[in-house]
Formats: structure tokens, sequence, C-alpha cells
């Protein structure tokens, strides 16, 4: 069989057939009323076990510990998501503020929360607790209710039932804060209707379980090799003998000095190391929904390979990039500089990779409902100008792909490659302020600028 064919393999009318003839029966049960009805259950249980481990990892804050504040909290996360779920099928009849600013009102929210939290003393009693439990976990479900009430605005969710909608915003496949597969619209655009149709996704979906598999291998042969992690097994069986390059997370904030290409060195691998590692967690999740016959685009498709820097942030976090786009690029696109075209896409870019990227990270910041506001900015004000950074790139990438160049690009190896390494240098050295680590935000910058000493 051809190494093609054989990557392939779920497209392959053959495999497909024989897939089809040995599970057959198994297929035309599995119809998508009942793949959907596995996943609502499925949404029941992580819906109640969810809120659970948040708050049990919150142990800082005075969110309820007991199972009666946490059975609190999990009823009323439920009844909001039931609340998002009317609003959008009764959208037309929402309020005139609601129904043209449908995201805002939802953060609004959540901020109204935090607020409350702020303005009031931890001694307040059980209720600030439940407040505070809430708050601590609707950043996972927030983007989610957005794409909820996104569907609403544009009219998708009359005809759908509650559940349809609970498979996405509690999923058994699991995820982030970031919505793999996105909402219910994405989902059902990509729904097997056929037993023909399952059958190719659920082989795609084993597809990616192989791919995330020798990822995650590949992972593991880098730690062992490259770094020499302790206990790593490839580590072990080469007695140590490795090349021990420090991660680059421990490098930004070192005060010894090492060898000019040792640092250089890490930001490469540390890139490699990071989109094996989305990869495989993105490969599996997506290899779920698969499964269950939504043949969604997978979340890390080949970034390594990408020619510029729009095309590499497109392929490493496709539904991060998604969410930026649909809930800041495109809002931003639509309504400013209609007549400056070239500062209609470069504010758009800037509210996206910018302003959302900041904003999003902001969630994931437990300072906030502390009130230390002082410790989310020290915490933050590094990946602010990684985030500043990343816009710049991505706008200049953009603005030169859509000028012309007057001769065509040039297909040569030599070329292609050169510009794949400027692109792993530009993500490498940005990653800098990126990279989890004590390092401030001096240390990092001291850290990029000894890159270019040549003593």
């Amino acid at each position: 069989m051809p190494l093609t064919r054989f990557m392939q393999f779920h497209e392959d009318p053959a495999i497909i057939a024989w897939w089809h003839s040995q599970l057959g029966s198994a297929l035309s049960w599995l119809t998508p009323l009942r793949r959907r009805a596995i996943l609502a259950v499925g949404a029941v249980w992580i819906g109640v076990s969810k809120p659970r481990e948040i708050l049990a990892s919150a142990k800082n804050l005075p969110v309820p510990h007991d199972w009666v504040g946490s059975a609190i909290v999990v009823s009323i996360l439920f009844g909001i998501l039931w609340l998002s779920y009317r609003a959008a099928v009764r959208f037309a009849s929402l309020p005139a503020f609601v129904r043209r600013r449908p995201q805002l009102t939802i953060h609004l929210i959540f901020w109204a929360l935090v607020a409350v939290i702020w303005s009031t003393s931890p001694a307040a009693g059980q209720w600030r607790a439940v407040v505070a439990g809430i708050a601590i976990t609707f950043p996972f479900l927030i983007w989610r209710c957005g794409y909820l009430l996104l569907s609403g605005q544009r009219g998708r969710s009359a005809g759908t039932r509650f559940t349809d909608h609970l498979l996405t915003l509690w999923p058994i496949y699991g995820g982030s804060n970031t919505p793999y597969g996105k909402g219910l619209d994405y989902l059902s655009r990509h729904e097997a209707k056929t037993d023909i149709d399952l059958a190719r996704a659920q082989l795609a979906g084993i597809k990616l379980l192989l791919l995330a598999a020798a990822w995650s291998l590949a992972r593991e042969v880098m730690d062992g090799v490259v770094y020499g992690v302790p206990g790593n097994m490839v580590t072990r069986v080469l007695y140590g003998h490795t090349f021990g390059i420090p991660r680059l997370g421990t490098l930004v904030g070192r005060d010894k000095e090492v060898s000019l290409w040792v640092p250089w060195i890490s930001i490469y691998c540390e890139l490699i190391r990071q989109v094996l590692t989305l990869a495989v967690h993105g490969h599996s999740i997506i290899a779920v929904l698969r499964l269950f016959g939504f043949n969604v685009f997978r979340n890390t498709y080949k970034p390594l390979l990408a020619e510029s820097v729009v095309e590499f942030w497109g392929r490493y976090f496709y539904y991060f990039k998604e969410l930026l786009m649909e809930f800041f690029f495109l809002p931003t696109y639509a309504q400013w500089f209609r007549t400056w075209p070239r500062l209609r896409l470069f504010a758009a870019v800037f509210a996206a990779a910018f302003f959302g990227n900041m904003y999003y990270h902001l969630f994931q910041k437990n300072l906030l409902l502390l009130g230390d506001a002082l410790g989310a900015w020290q915490s933050l004000n590094s990946r602010l100008f990684y985030c500043l950074l990343l816009a710049v790139g991505l706008s200049v990438s953009m603005l030169r792909a859509q000028i012309p160049m007057g001769k065509p690009s040039s297909t040569s190896a030599g070329r292609r490659l050169l510009r794949i390494f400027g692109v792993w240098t530009f993500f490498g050295l940005i990653y800098i302020w990126e990279v989890k680590s004590d390092a401030s935000f001096v240390s990092r910058t001291q850290f990029f600028w000894s890159l270019f000493w040549l003593a």
C-alpha cells in the first residue's frame, strides 16, 4: 500500500466499506438522535463533576467546599445554562439591548458577580461563597454560552432542545475554557447523517487517536534525548547520556551564563514541544467527537510547516483562533473603519490577538476574585507584551498577503524552508514572554537581548 494511501486510510472507500460491513448493525443503531442522547447524559455527569473539581482546586478562595454548597452552585449553573438556552430560542423577544449586544450582556453578568465579591466581606455568609463559586466556574461556560447566544442571534436555535446544546456546554469529550468543536451550529454542519458518513468519521477519529499516541511518544523521546528529564523512560535507557538542554521556562530566569547556542536550541525545541503537547490534547478531544459522528476540523494541523505567521496561527490552536475571530475580529471588522481597508484589518486583528487574547486569559486568574488587581497585572504583564508582538506579527502577515508582489512567490524548496524557519523564529522568540516561568517581564526581556550578545 502506498504511503499516501496508508496515511489517508480514513478516506479510502474500500476501508470505509470494510468498517461499515464490520459494524453495520451498531452504526445503524447509533442514529444522530441516540448519539446526541449519549453525549447529553454524559454532559449531566460533567456538569456535576466539573464544577466540584474547579471548586476543590480553589483551596485559597472562599468558595463552597462542602457538598451542600457545591450542590447549590451546580444547580444555579444549570439554571443559568437553561436561561441562556431559552434566550437563544426566544431571541427575537429579548430586550433590545440584549438583542444588539448578547455577548456584552453575558459578560456583564460575570463582572457583576465579581463586583459583588469585591464589595462584600468574606464573613458575609454562605451566599457569598456560592456567588464566588459560580464566578470561578463560569469562565469554563462563558464562551460556550456565547456560541449558544450567537446561534440564537443568527436564528439557528429554533427547534433545538436544551439537551442538544447541553452536550456542548458540559462536553464529555473534554476541553479547556476554549470550546473545542465550538457550538451546536458547527457540530450540526459536520454531523454524520448516514451509516457510511459515520463510518468515515469514526475512521478519521481513529486516525487522530493514532496520531495522538505517536506525538505523545515523540514528546517522550524528546524529553529524554533533548532535556534529559529525570525518570523519563528514554533518559533511563540512555543512562543519562542526553543533550541536557534546559527548558525555556527555567532558562529565562537563570542568572548563570550558558553558551550562546544553548538558548537558541531551547527556544526552537520549546516551540516543537508545545506543538506536540497541544496536538496530543486536541487530537484526543476531536477524536472523541469524530467517533460520535461529528467529523469536525482538527485543532492542530501541521503548524510547523506553515510558511507565514497567520498560517501558523490558524493551524496551531484552531478553536482558540475561531473564538477570537467570532467574538472579537468579526464584530470589529464589520463595524469599524469601513472606508480604510488596511486600518480596518489592523484594528480587527488587534481586537482579537491583543485585546481578546488578553481578556480571555484574564478569566484564568483567580487573583481577580480575591480583589488583587495588582497581583493579576503582575502575572499578566509579560503576556501583554506577547499579545502585542503577536498582533503586530499577524497584522503584518495578513497585510503582506493582500499586497500584490508583482512576481509570483517562489516555490523552491530552499525558499519554502527559509519562510518556515522565519515563522519558527518569530513564534519561538515571542514565546519568551509567554512561557510558564517565575521570571519577571524584565528578566524575560534581558534574556531576549542576551540572545544577540556575541560575547
